[in-house]
């Protein structure tokens, strides 16, 4: 067979029911990287219902948050995410440039009000350990110290 030319397996039905039944929090992406993250002595929050997005983990004492992005869901520029369903194609296009408009909103006013903003994608978890110690140390590593307000003026 060549291309990707595959039939779907499942019914109309049964994919709609399928793609309502996926997650949008506690995946098993994040999961992992969460018991990851607290192995390595990082403690915080979970779905902060308070922060523009939702974010998956906050880190309140280190400014800083994290979102764990599906490939697929999010439109992450690799295989699994530039690959869109072969049934009702516009719709899927659409949803995923307003997911990825949604996102972009939320990191913009995350940075805004101070935030730092680490995202992580599903295809970046192949060595859960190896990116939970990379991002532990970007989150454990401070901001750059603001301007002085006196400095500014000048």
């Amino acid at each position: 067979m060549t291309g990707d030319r595959r039939t779907d397996v499942f019914t109309p039905e049964k994919r709609s029911a399928v793609m309502r039944a996926v997650k949008g929090a506690n995946t098993r992406p994040e999961m992992a990287l969460r018991r990851a993250l607290h192995r390595l002595g990082l403690r915080y929050r979970l779905h902060a219902k308070d922060l523009p997005g939702r974010p998956d983990l906050v880190f309140p004492g280190r400014r800083a948050v994290l979102f764990v992005h599906g490939c697929f869901w999010h439109g992450h520029d690799c295989a699994r995410g530039s690959r869109a369903p072969k049934s009702n194609r516009a719709y899927w296009t659409a949803k995923i440039a307003r997911n990825r408009a949604r996102d972009a909103a939320a990191a913009e006013k995350l940075a805004v009000a101070g935030w730092r903003v680490f995202v992580v994608w599903e295809c970046e978890m192949k060595d859960v350990e190896a990116t939970a110690r990379r991002l532990a140390r970007a989150i454990r590593t401070p901001p750059p110290a603001e301007p002085s307000r006196a400095r500014r003026r000048s």
